[in-house]
């Protein structure tokens, strides 16, 4: 299995509620620093709550997130 930057694909976030917290969280603090007038900031964190929504929920596939033994 070969590692990537950004490995979304780890057997942690096969249950759903880690999916859902790791999302959440980036996305509210790309609220976060929005309203405290840093937009780059919230970009940079939206973009990646955006890519951890389409990793966690678009394109789940949960044997993608099973561990493997190679």
């Amino acid at each position: 299995m070969t590692k990537r930057l950004f490995e979304t694909r780890h057997p942690f976030f096969l249950p759903f509620y880690r999916r859902f917290l790791m999302t959440a969280a980036i996305s509210g603090w790309a609220v976060f620093e929005w309203w405290n007038n840093a937009p780059v900031w919230a970009a940079v964190f939206g973009i990646a709550g955006a890519f951890l929504f389409w990793q966690f929920f678009i394109q789940f596939d949960p044997e993608e997130y099973k561990e493997r033994r190679d």
